[in-house]
């Protein structure tokens, strides 16, 4: 690749908070300095204007869903126990293509607002595939986003992981929830150690993780068998930790324990560790995750879409846990603006009380988009900064745009006033992906085909899923708000319960 030399922008420095008029030296895919306009280039560096830009680090969502593309606005009033009841219905029958097109669509938009690298969660039924996952990974390469691409995978179905719920249903309900029990432990991991004994890309680029997805929906022996198959690969363990509050009760019934203080039992927790939410959390479960020096993918937009909660992300901090932000999947938050996540990140801990010092600082949820994120994917040191020795993944926003006129505090802005309409240009690794808005690497028009045709063909063929989703909604919609409604030593709702 060779030299490269933005010149002219204005380097937002987010420790500081400082926007000062900079140049930046890449080589090939790596910032190699920082300085005064007019820094010395070799003559053979490609030159490029960033004139009346603000630059920033790429954003890093740090939890997504890359298969919920496909599924974005299928929802309204649900609560995460009816999406998940959904979860036939919106995501069934896909096909290896399919799992590439949500993905892909997951990646364009991302890009196109400014976040440069993600973890992805996501989900083949009945269990993870060589195939599928090359698919995922492919999609995020040929967009040419970084992404930690993890199988989410359980091996007890949602109706039997929650307390009460199968004998709740009526007989013949009982009998499709039956059906949809998944496949013993063992062949769901023997499929992820495919996948991962034949990972062939770029590691810098795109690298694989493994995510149990709920503890309760996971037996013991599959979570182990999973964190071992995690440490024989060198990868990292993410995982939906008390989410909800159905989850914890969940927990409690289970293990006569929260869900974190089992997981530390059964020796999991570490800095490879990412919990996904974290709603529920308990003040001794932050302390664990600190001291083990885990992550917590703080996704406020979610949260409060799906009923769970407001998360205390000022305890967490305080309990040195590491924040990152993430959009969640747009099947349960219907975007993947990371530039919303902040937003709504920043708004959801001033709800939290009146004690204006107790809220997140721009600051602190800027850097949770970009540091955090790095270091719960992974790639801390290397992404998520503007200095040299990072990987040249930066943003390039328009000052011209009304998102930033006038320039009063540039991380302010970045957080409270920025919606990804700003975004002018975007570079991964050095590589233009979207120059003057126009994306680079994909053809937008004939992306929007192939996904209009693939919901077409996906709403027909899950036609008697979704009649057995509105059977179910009912009986799963009383059944669970019952289980929330139960003591619980914290609380986390927006308002008390009746």
């Amino acid at each position: 690749m060779g030299w490269t030399i933005l010149r002219g922008g204005r380097v937002l420095d987010l420790a500081i908070g400082t926007a000062e008029f900079a140049d930046i030296l890449i080589e090939d895919d790596t910032i190699r300095q920082i300085g005064p306009p007019g820094l010395p280039a070799p003559a053979e560096a490609t030159t490029i204007s960033a004139a009346r830009r603000l630059l920033h680090p790429g954003l890093v969502n740090a939890h997504t869903h890359g298969h919920g593309n496909l599924a974005k606005g299928m929802g309204d009033c649900w609560t995460l126990e009816l999406l998940l009841t959904a979860a036939p219905w919106i995501t069934g029958n896909r096909t290896l293509e399919d799992r590439y097109l949500s993905t892909q669509l997951g990646a364009v938009e991302m890009v196109l607002k400014g976040c440069t690298a993600c973890y992805d969660l996501s989900v083949e039924w009945p269990l993870p595939t060589a195939e599928g996952l090359a698919q995922a990974a492919q999609a995020y390469a040929d967009v040419g986003m970084r992404a930690v691409l993890a199988p989410m995978v359980a091996d007890r179905s949602f109706f039997e992981a929650i307390p009460g719920l199968m004998d709740a249903l009526p007989a013949p309900l009982q009998a499709h929830a039956a059906a949809l029990r998944l496949p013993p432990g063992q062949a769901t991991i023997a499929g992820m150690r495919a996948a991962l004994a034949g990972w062939h890309f770029d590691p810098d680029r795109i690298r694989p993780a493994v995510a149990p997805t709920i503890p309760h929906h996971c037996s013991d022996e599959f979570i182990l068998g999973c964190a071992a198959l995690a440490r024989e690969y060198g990868c990292a363990l993410h995982s939906h930790v008390a989410e909800s509050k159905v989850q914890a009760v969940s927990g409690m019934r289970l293990y006569g324990l929260t869900q974190t203080a089992h997981l530390d039992r059964l020796g999991v927790l570490g800095p490879h560790f990412t919990v996904a939410h974290g709603v529920w959390l308990d003040d001794e479960d932050m302390r664990r995750l600190g001291d083990r020096g885990a992550s917590v993918a703080h996704n406020p937009g979610s949260n409060m879409r799906l009923g769970s909660g407001i998360a205390d992300a000022r305890a967490m901090l305080e309990r040195r846990v590491n924040l990152g932000i993430g959009t969640d999947g747009a099947n349960c938050s219907d975007n993947q603006n990371m530039y919303e996540a902040m937003r709504l990140a920043s708004f959801a801990s001033k709800v939290r009380g009146p004690d204006w010092r107790r809220w997140l600082t721009t600051r602190e949820v800027a850097l949770a988009a970009t540091e955090g994120g790095a270091r719960a994917l992974g790639f801390a040191g290397r992404i998520g900064r503007l200095a040299p020795g990072y990987k040249a993944d930066i943003v390039m926003l328009d000052l011209d745009h009304p998102n930033w006129i006038p320039l009063n505090d540039p991380v302010n802005q970045l957080v409270h006033s920025e919606d990804g309409g700003a975004v002018a240009s975007v570079m991964i690794g050095g590589r233009l992906i979207v120059d003057t808005r126009r994306l680079l690497t994909v053809d937008l028009a004939q992306l929007g085909a192939r996904a209009e045709a693939a919901r077409e063909r996906l709403a027909a063929a899950n036609a008697d899923h979704r009649r057995l989703y509105q059977a179910l909604e009912p009986v799963v919609g009383s059944h669970c708000p019952g289980l929330a409604r139960l003591p619980y030593h914290i609380h986390r709702y927006g308002a008390p319960l009746d």
